[in-house]
């Protein structure tokens, strides 16, 4: 979500690779236990008040928030280099984005449009109207469909082209809801999600709804690196491997990782 100067939740140590707390699953959570191992540390803008990340045939494409400050920008991952950025007008709040073929959708929080932007150009092309708020979006390419949070524990999936719903799917973790949901990345038949306002990142069966794997990212910014910055937001699949990038808003640094078992 997006409150500006949210503090960074849950900054454990100022190393790289903390594993995940027992204690925070409980003993009904039967999710898989995951640590996040970092591979490389990329630059990344401060400035940026990161809302959804996703990166396809070697571009980075990033959304941004704030009413005034958000944007869509198509970034060079290994420099953090903004190659061109198109800006939302306000009263646009930017939200999750993600590629469909030739096309970009952008969420807005709580303005109730979805942007579709032309990839080529970053021009765009049209908005589309639809109830509540916007925070998270994938696309499900095997699935054919997107996927988008609200804040809530559902899982809306629509029409790539139309962005009409075409069902829904109440998240669990354990016996409760997982509600909080936010920026998400389908990948491999699953869906990622980071928890709004935490360190964790969640893999969910979209099928179900249940939680099958809990990352704890807790210290994955280093504690001289956290002033001035804010929760983390941001999961993109790096395609034809097993590992994402990982950053958050206002984070100088995106971290290429793997999850892996917390015991390891």
């Amino acid at each position: 979500m997006r409150r500006p100067g949210f503090p960074i939740a849950g900054v454990l140590t100022a190393g790289l690779l903390v594993a995940g707390c027992a204690g925070a699953l409980g003993h009904a959570d039967p999710a898989e236990r995951l640590r996040p191992e970092v591979l490389a540390v990329l630059p990344h803008d401060p400035s940026a008040f990161t809302q959804g990340l996703e990166l396809a045939d070697g571009v980075l494409y990033e959304g941004t928030g704030l009413v005034g400050e958000s944007s869509l920008r198509e970034v060079e991952p290994e420099t953090g280099r903004v190659r061109r950025q198109a800006e939302l007008a306000p009263p646009l709040f930017g939200e999750g984005v993600t590629v469909v073929g030739d096309r970009i959708w952008q969420l807005t929080w709580r303005n109730g449009v979805a942007v579709e932007w032309d990839r080529s150009t970053l021009r765009q092309t049209r908005q589309v109207s639809y109830p509540g708020e916007g925070w998270g979006l994938c696309f499900d390419r095997a699935g054919g469909r997107l996927v988008m949070s609200d804040g809530s524990a559902r899982l809306t999936f629509r029409d790539p082209v139309t962005f009409e719903r075409t069902g829904e799917v109440v998240v669990r973790r354990g016996g409760g809801e997982q509600r909080r949901l936010n920026e998400l990345e389908c990948v491999a038949g699953s869906v990622w999600a980071n928890v709004w306002g935490s360190d964790e990142i969640l893999r969910i069966d979209p099928a179900s709804g249940q939680v099958t794997g809990v990352v704890d990212a807790g210290g994955l910014l280093p504690a001289d690196q956290a002033a001035g910055a804010d929760v983390l937001n941001g999961v993109a699949a790096v395609p034809g491997t097993t590992e994402f990038l990982v950053t958050g808003k206002r984070w100088p640094s995106i971290f290429r990782v793997q999850f892996v078992p917390a015991g390891d």
